[in-house]
């Protein structure tokens, strides 16, 4: 069996220390540090294509998750932002 790819293991990360939610978005092109443009060619598998995961929760929450993420991720970006919540469908789904 193959090495889990590392936005599964973030999202489980998040899950298993209570975050509010994760999701992760694939994009299908762009470039980073290095400048090279990542793209889904024919020859080649779109393993390098980029990723973003986004995981959603109290501020003290993502702070201590912050520690595991830098020991997970050896290259890319990590960002926060504050957010103000217009609709929550926590009721709705009973948790």
């Amino acid at each position: 069996m193959g090495a889990q790819p590392l936005y599964e293991a973030i999202v489980r990360r998040a899950r298993e220390t209570g975050c509010a939610g994760a999701t992760v978005l694939k994009g299908i092109e762009g470039f980073g540090a290095h400048s090279r443009i990542h793209r889904p060619h024919m020859l080649r598998l779109s393993e390098d294509l980029p990723v973003v995961i986004e995981i959603v929760d109290r501020a003290d929450r993502i702070l201590a998750l912050l520690p595991m993420l830098d020991k997970m991720i050896t290259e890319g970006l990590v960002t926060m932002e504050r957010l103000e919540i217009l609709s929550h469908s926590e009721e709705e789904h009973g948790t």
